[in-house]
């Protein structure tokens, strides 16, 4: 959907309404409805969100509804787009008592005309996008600190729910030499200050702490951004209708031997439904990858509305929304909880509950969820999930918002739903890119973006002229001739083509930028609410697995099941028959629960847990969340299985007593120790594997490994390679342990046994056996955290 050109001829219009009066210039457009953000805004419920828009064309203005619900009047008729000018009367909502706009020619005054004000250096080409275009407020430097946050009492007020209440100061320094500043600015300059926001502080794209602001440096604090320009603070607000222009992007693997991306470039304006789609093979998730910042191009540039995405990737990337083609929410949790743990983690810890669960019934109404909202995620349809996923996205507002196959899997009247509901959410001021292999509805979109296999540009413009630019008549003969007539030079029949002068050369208003050396990766702030995010984790995890009835059934059943076995096989008393195979039981159900609990727990959430930490998820408070969660689980689990399996056993200790406690607590500690020690071996296997199916093989290989290298049934002390290697087994420390607490030597003497002196009954070996274990798992913690590493967007890792 391409800018339509501005004509100076249109006449300068007032406009009043609801009391005030509006000088409307024929250089831009006119936003009316609800939004605090538009132009005209009317607070009458009748009025949408986004209604109507007064736009300048060739000589006149006109008048265009944007979907309202309940319509646009003038002259008493409802119209979708009708010419304006001196004397119109507009309604909005009702034809004869709704909001009211009078319009009426302006006077030219007798003053000179205005000087466009200088705009910000770090845009690329500020008049060419939609937020530098024109500040939204000027104010006089200070001479003085003032405070900026989401609080009313803050100097400056951002109404976004993204900042902080008290978010960032601007302080003016002192001349040198300790001279007072004074008016009408500061003599010594100005520096930046985060005062701990949950959300950051940016100086030209990069968070700050404490910076010294220059001339023309953007700092941005949540949507706005603020700008010193002379001797003015220009503010601008990203309201969502921003421009795209990708320009000659290359991705290259294999050394440089294959290519997946080859010079892509085109311009998306604001507000645009672009399709992109392709045969297998043809780049779409490289595409993406590289629009959205998670995976940078080697070569080329992105610019978001003249901003360089790959250098400000810090800030910008929580102005973009994404979508991926698996569910990013917990499925067992219902679609208000869900939504609500999403927003405690993407909004500051001082957001009010109030405040976050209007934003989220927000989103629900907007995205018609309002009847589901009490219902399990898996109980909706693909085409509501789907949806859940967007609204999920659209709690912080992104300007940008990318979908990958949102309608796989859909039937074709589900996909018809999906791809109108991405044409509304444009409508309302976002620009929206899809991937998708469907070509059931390209015709709501206002671009389609064809790759050829090699990732080079086949077609871009609009959707309709398409199957005639190839010579096709149905899309499949078009996808079946990509595949079989590979000779054919695609990229450069449409490179020669009108339409690419029309669509991308003759359409890009950026110009081309020197070309940096390379993108650095820009990971993002540390966590400034680490607690906090723990807290949220801990108790959407915990409801998630109370939702969860099978694990909930496993969980409860595995250790009584365990334990009962153990009992039996322990019978009244620890002798040389039974003392080694109940503790061998005891053992192999500390592994079994412990491990069983954490092996599927991050392969299963690896989506979830990708889009959440390019939004600012710690990596470690993600991880502590599951040692806190699991580890109590499985503590309980052990503690459950000892007291079944030794309640009113004699466990023959030496005296009756163990090393250092009561034998009975000694074997619950270091089954509840071994227990939790395997369940940080499970989130190894967790994190390391690629798909859910191959946990439960692994989960059974290693229960067999500890078995056999625990040292109850094959000989380890003094085996050279066989002892070195069982050390890496955590149950060789635990029944080590056990061991010891009851003399197991000493029970069976006469027996077959080898000493083992990790089994001796003495408080060094106990204490040794117990810190391995404890080793262990701080160990296989930090494996943890490198593998999660692996599943993170490249340009975040360090």
């Amino acid at each position: 959907m391409g800018q339509r050109p501005v004509a100076p001829s249109a006449p300068e219009l007032v406009l009043e309404a609801d009391g005030d009066s509006h000088v409307m210039s024929p250089s831009r457009s006119y936003h009316v409805g609800r939004d605090p953000a538009s132009d005209i805004v009317f607070s009458d419920t009748r009025v949408s969100w986004h209604h109507a828009v007064l736009r300048p064309l060739e000589g006149h203005w006109a008048l265009e509804d944007e979907g309202s619900t309940n319509g646009t009047y003038t002259d008493g008729r409802r119209v979708d787009r009708s010419g304006i000018g001196p004397g119109s009367v507009i309604r909005f909502g009702n034809p004869a008592d709704g909001p009211c706009a009078v319009l009426s020619a302006r006077t030219p005054p007798a003053a000179p005309m205005e000087v466009p004000r200088p705009r910000p250096s770090a845009v690329a080409h500020p008049g060419a996008t939609s937020t530098f275009r024109r500040p939204s407020a000027v104010r006089p430097l200070p001479a003085r600190t003032i405070r900026i946050g989401r609080a009313v009492d803050n100097d400056l007020v951002i109404d976004d729910l993204v900042v902080s209440r008290r978010h960032a100061e601007l302080r003016a320094l002192p001349a040198p030499g300790g001279a007072a500043p004074h008016p009408p600015g500061a003599p010594g300059g100005y520096e930046i200050v985060d005062l701990g926001s949950h959300n950051g502080t940016y100086l030209n794209g990069q968070p700050v702490q404490r910076a010294r602001v220059e001339q023309g440096d953007i700092v941005g604090i949540g949507h706005s951004a603020f700008c010193l320009v002379g001797d003015e603070l220009q503010e601008y607000v990203d309201t969502g209708e921003i421009s795209l222009d990708v320009q000659d992007l290359a991705v290259q693997v294999d050394r440089g031997r294959k290519t997946l991306l080859d010079h892509v470039s085109f311009p998306v304006s604001e507000k645009c439904l672009l399709a992109v789609v392709g045969p297998s093979g043809a780049g779409k998730s490289t595409l993406l990858n590289a629009l959205t910042g998670l995976r940078p191009a080697d070569t080329g540039t992105v610019l978001y509305d003249g901003r360089d995405l790959y250098r400000d990737y810090a800030e910008l990337r929580q102005r973009i929304g994404l979508v991926p083609q698996d569910d990013i929410l917990h499925a067992q949790l219902t679609v208000r909880r869900a939504l609500g743990y999403a927003a405690q983690l993407r909004f500051p810890d001082d957001t009010a509950k109030a405040e976050r669960q209007a934003r989220v019934d927000e989103v629900i109404h907007e995205l018609g969820l309002d009847q589901r909202v009490k219902q399990p995620i898996h109980s909706l349809s693909g085409g509501q999930r789907k949806r859940v996923s967007v609204a999920l996205e659209l709690l912080t507002k992104p300007s940008l918002l990318f979908l990958d196959e949102p309608t796989s899997g859909l039937d074709p009247g589900m996909d018809r739903s999906v791809m109108h509901m991405l044409r509304g959410l444009a409508d309302d001021g976002r620009t929206v890119i899809v991937v998708t292999h469907s070509v059931l509805s390209l015709d709501v979109c206002d671009r389609l973006l064809m790759l050829a296999p090699g990732g080079r540009i086949a077609y871009y413009g609009p959707p309709a002229d398409a199957l005639p630019f190839f010579g096709f008549e149905q899309w499949p003969e078009a996808f079946e001739a990509f595949e079989t007539d590979r000779d054919r030079d695609w990229a450069g029949e449409y490179r020669d083509s009108h339409l690419h002068r029309k669509y991308i050369a003759g359409a890009t208003r950026q110009p081309e930028p020197v070309p940096p050396a390379a993108h650095a990766a820009v990971p993002p702030p540390k966590a400034q609410s680490w607690g906090s995010q723990l807290r949220t984790l801990i108790r959407r995890y915990a409801a998630a697995l109370a939702a969860d009835r099978t694990f909930l059934a496993v969980m409860i059943a595995l250790p009584f099941i365990m334990g009962a076995m153990a009992h039996a096989l322990a019978g009244s008393e620890l002798t040389s028959q039974e003392a080694m195979n109940a503790l061998l039981i005891l053992c192999l159900g500390a592994v079994l629960t412990g491990a069983a609990n954490a092996v599927r727990e991050l392969v299963k959430e690896r989506t979830i847990y990708r889009r959440e930490r390019a939004v600012g998820l710690s990596r470690s408070a993600y991880l502590m969340s599951k040692v806190v969660v699991l580890g109590l689980i499985t503590i309980v689990q052990a503690v459950v299985l000892t007291m079944v399996a030794l309640t009113g056993v004699d466990l023959n200790a030496p005296g009756g007593e163990g090393v250092f406690m009561p034998p009975l607590i000694e074997i619950t500690l270091a089954v509840a120790l071994l227990g939790f020690t395997a369940m940080m071996l499970g989130l190894v296997v967790s994190a390391l594997v690629r798909k859910e199916e191959v946990t439960m093989p692994l989960l059974v290989l290693l229960a067999i490994v500890q078995v056999v290298f625990c040292g109850a049934l094959i000989k380890l002390a003094g085996v050279a390679g066989l002892e070195q290697l069982s050390w890496l087994v955590p149950a060789r420390w635990g029944l080590a342990a056990m061991a010891g607490t009851v003399d197991l030597e000493r029970i069976m003497r006469g027996q077959k046994v080898t000493a083992d002196p990790l089994m001796d009954h003495t408080a060094t070996a106990w204490l040794l056996d117990m810190g391995m274990l404890v080793v262990l798992s701080v160990v296989f913690g930090y494996l943890v955290s490198r593998l999660l590493r692996r599943h993170e967007p490249v340009i975040m890792r360090k």
